[in-house]
């Protein structure tokens, strides 16, 4: 058996290459904005602080010893700057580590002096510390490290998972205005797959493409309806005409033949033109069913009816009086007469001669699979397939052709029109088995 390959509808489908495109577009802009926003922030916080160093130092040096007290602490009361003599027995960590801290120290430099130091922690206090000299005076000059630091993990976090989320609900809107001229156009096809053709799209649609498959939808919908009218009167009027001549050959035969065997030859002739005319106009019926709850014995009882001749079929069916299906009591009759009929020209046992069928049932959820079972020959399996073409005969049929060729593609396709399904297979003891499924009725 094949293996099922995983398939996406055509929503998910725009819908996930969409958000690829623009998840993609998202990473690369924020990479891009990274990349230029890294060499202004570094600067930018260069200046401030190397401002901050530059106002402290002059303050410092016009301040005397009680002013510069007072100083200090203002400076550390509203600014959080951190004032404090260098001493040659501090011990401070480099601050320069990475590519972000280092153009800061340089850039630092460049405004202060070769002698400036920078450094993360003093004497295991962390923080963003400057070294500067007032005339021959060392200071260490804390600022917060919130200061100069790039924009944190957490802000990158918020903003890029608003942007993914946007860009979910824009793929979202975009594939459902994609998809939507696709969906109705694959609903209407549906349509008439099932024999309406009243399905109108609309032709107003501003993309030029959607709008002329719709009007070329339209246009066929149109011909295949004209189409489908000229076969109906085509159908009645090759059934009138060819009937018409059949009855004044049955009238003739059985006034001008004198021979009773040529006679009841003819009679015979002229039954099976007759049946195939009925075999072709039960395949050409329209598709439109009316779906009731219908008594399955009831009906396969009306259909045994038909077969009395024993000596030819005999048929036993084992069925509860209480089952029902939603369906067409006319089709479903219909094609229990095909299938015993069938059974009757190809399903004879080979040493009687006589076709035993039995019918039989069973319910699987809200299912009701009736199957109709023959105990002859069976059919090669290579062709159980090909049994529900129309004018398709099997090796035995072909020996023996009496009819149009189209009794097991008449049930196929009656079965089609009231929802349900059809199944041949040869049955485990000999012969061919019919399994017919249709929904259970409530």
């Amino acid at each position: 058996m094949a293996r099922k390959r995983f398939a996406l509808s055509l929503f998910w489908r725009t819908f996930i290459l969409l958000a690829l495109l623009l998840t993609a577009g998202i990473v690369a802009w924020v990479q891009t904005f990274k990349a230029l926003e890294f060499e202004p922030r570094a600067v930018q916080a260069s200046q401030q602080v190397a401002s901050l160093v530059n106002l402290s130092r002059a303050a410092l040096r016009y301040a005397d010893a009680i002013n510069r007290v007072t100083l200090i602490k203002t400076l550390f009361d509203q600014e959080s700057i951190v004032l404090k003599p260098r001493e040659p027995t501090d011990r401070f960590a480099p601050y320069e580590v990475d590519r972000f801290t280092r153009a800061i120290g340089q850039e630092l430099r460049s405004r202060l002096g070769p002698t400036t130091v920078v450094a993360s922690s003093v004497n295991g206090k962390p923080g963003l510390w400057v070294g500067f000299q007032i005339e021959r005076d060392n200071y260490w000059l804390q600022a917060d490290n919130n200061r100069v630091g790039p924009l944190t993990g957490r802000t990158w976090f918020i903003w890029v998972g608003i942007a993914l989320a946007a860009t979910l609900m824009g793929s979202v809107v975009i594939a459902r205005l994609i998809n939507q001229p696709l969906r109705e156009l694959s609903f209407a096809a549906s349509r008439i797959r099932e024999g309406e053709y009243d399905s109108v799209l609309d032709e107003s649609m501003i993309t030029r493409e959607i709008r002329e498959v719709n009007q070329g939808f339209n246009r066929m919908a149109r011909e295949l309806a004209k189409v489908e009218e000229d076969r109906a009167v085509m159908l009645a009027g090759i059934s009138h005409d060819l009937r018409t001549p059949l009855a004044r050959l049955r009238l003739e035969a059985e006034m001008s033949v004198v021979d009773e065997e040529a006679k009841r030859n003819i009679a015979a002739d002229i039954d099976q033109l007759d049946a195939i005319i009925d075999k072709f106009m039960d395949y050409a019926r329209p598709g439109a069913v009316e779906l009731m709850p219908v008594h399955v014995s009831s009906v396969v009882d009306k259909s045994i009816s038909q077969f009395r001749d024993t000596k030819r079929i005999r048929i036993t069916a084992k069925l509860p009086i209480d089952t029902k299906v939603m369906a067409d009591e006319t089709e479903l009759g219909r094609v229990l007469t095909n299938l015993f009929e069938n059974a009757r020209r190809y399903g004879r046992n080979t040493y009687t001669g006589v076709t035993n069928v039995d019918v039989s049932y069973m319910r699987s959820g809200a299912w009701v699979i009736l199957s109709v079972r023959d105990h002859g020959p069976g059919v090669a399996p290579e062709k159980l397939s090909q049994l529900t073409t129309p004018f398709f005969r099997g090796d035995a049929a072909r020996t023996a052709a009496t009819g149009a060729g189209l009794g097991l593609a008449i049930v196929d396709k009656a079965l089609q029109r009231m929802g349900g399904g059809f199944e041949l297979a040869n049955a485990p003891g000999g012969g061919l088995i019919a399994h017919i499924k249709l929904k259970r009725a409530p």
